[in-house]
């Protein structure tokens, strides 16, 4: 695409649908820097303008710059971090810009990194926890792993899962980074009582193995591996557990 083919086609070229504009994310043409995203609302029809991208653009984008460096690499982060410097289409311009230009990397939907490289591997991807802390944050939501993570986090399984899920008080959504998916699964306000306490991740733990596999030589493990703050929290919370587990607590926490 280049100028004359645009004035062929009038001032402004609409995209009509918010997936068209997810494809060009995803696959991002070769656009001309006479060529910006006029607007990224969901709601409304996404055109392309001819118009050079305003000064105002331009400086968000330098200030994001300047934002991204202070944070280092391996920093992962959404639109929202940003919306302070400028308008959220201003924003989008820029992300979409530095995304394009490779000093950015888009994970997913609305989801970005600085990514960090590896001498031999090249670009690799962030964290789990980095994505999850990026999604908690942004969408102002509390997380707590479940599943067979929380079993793996406690070093109950060595299995590390390629479906990573967490519980949430947040919607339920799906977020894809390489071949590792999150699921952020909703749940209830009790399930969420003990979020982000080791209570929390003991009764996801206990709830995924069942009381048929939650066996002496892991009460034993849990036991060595738990520091007696946490134990403390873990009898405090006792409360917040099904009843089957109750004796296990109070095998683990006995001093």
């Amino acid at each position: 695409m280049n100028s004359e083919v645009a004035k062929s086609w009038g001032n402004f070229l609409p995209w009509p649908t918010w997936d068209t504009f997810q494809k060009l994310l995803d696959n991002p043409p070769h656009l001309p820097d006479d060529i910006g995203v006029f607007s990224c609302k969901k709601s409304n029809p996404i055109y392309l303008t001819e118009t050079s991208l305003s000064k105002m653009v331009q400086s968000v984008e330098n200030k994001l710059k300047k934002r991204i460096y202070a944070h280092g690499r391996g920093w992962v982060f959404t639109p929202k971090r940003f919306l302070s410097l400028g308008s959220r289409q201003a924003v989008d311009i820029a992300l979409f810009r530095l995304a394009r230009e490779g000093t950015i990397r888009r994970l997913s939907r609305g989801l970005y990194d600085y990514p960090e490289t590896h001498p031999k591997l090249g670009r690799i991807f962030p964290a789990l926890e980095k994505v999850v802390d990026a999604i908690r944050e942004s969408a102002r939501i509390r997380v707590q792993p479940g599943g067979a993570y929380a079993t793996n986090l406690l070093g109950l399984s060595e299995q590390v899962p390629a479906k990573v899920m967490y519980i949430t008080d947040g919607p339920s959504r799906k977020v894809k980074i390489g071949k590792l998916e999150i699921r952020l699964m909703q749940t209830t306000p009790a399930n969420m009582a003990s979020a982000g306490k080791v209570s929390g991740l003991l009764i996801q733990a206990f709830k995924y193995l069942g009381k048929q596999h939650v066996t002496p030589e892991r009460i034993r493990h849990l036991r060595k591996r738990l520091s007696a703050d946490e134990k403390v929290t873990l009898q405090n919370d006792i409360g917040l557990a099904s009843t089957w587990m109750h004796p296990y607590i109070r095998e683990i926490t006995k001093e």
